[in-house]
């Protein structure tokens, strides 16, 4: 199955299904991360992406982050209120200023790729006028999100670490 999805399409698609269906592991990459609100637990209830996360988290699944930036002043504090991530070794980040891919792929078998940044603007959680105007694929195709993977996991792993010449702006490099 491959699916194109555009704009307020990827929100449903990657929040509402993908991410949630998770069972084993969660890798996420984006460039920019900010505080994207998401539904819980009922109607007009919302927290950030992190509660989601976290929940995954409690229930065993593994979740590795890429981010090109350090997030801003909100998310960081949001962020704090979960000290379950923060201390779990089942999740992940790493932060790598030359990553600019945006996927999610979930238990090795589904994965979404597109131009969205795990924002609220790139994601369609924003107002019709306020949102980018994004394109992505959810795919299960076994090769496609192999291939994904394997770009994902040597990013992840600081493959490209050793002749970044990048290593100035990096304010962590991985290997």
């Amino acid at each position: 199955m491959h699916q194109l999805v555009h704009n307020e399409e990827i929100f449903d698609a990657v929040f509402k299904d993908l991410i949630p269906s998770a069972k084993k592991f969660l890798w996420v990459a984006t460039a920019d991360i900010k505080d994207l609100h998401v539904p819980r637990g009922g109607r007009k209830k919302f927290d950030t992406f992190l509660s989601l996360f976290a929940e995954l988290v409690a229930d065993g699944v593994e979740i590795r982050l890429i981010h090109a930036k350090e997030p801003g002043p909100r998310f960081r504090e949001d962020f704090d209120r979960f000290p379950d991530l923060i201390e779990s070794d089942k999740f992940e980040r790493v932060l790598c200023p030359r990553n600019h891919m945006k996927s999610v792929i979930v238990d090795g078998r589904k994965a979404f790729l597109g131009s969205a940044n795990l924002t609220g603007a790139g994601m369609g959680a924003k107002s019709p006028h306020r949102r980018n105007f994004e394109a992505g694929i959810l795919t299960d195709d076994p090769e496609t999100v192999s291939g994904l993977m394997e770009s994902f996991d040597k990013l992840f792993m600081g493959e490209h670490c050793p002749k970044c010449q990048r290593r100035d702006v990096c304010p962590d490099p991985i290997a």
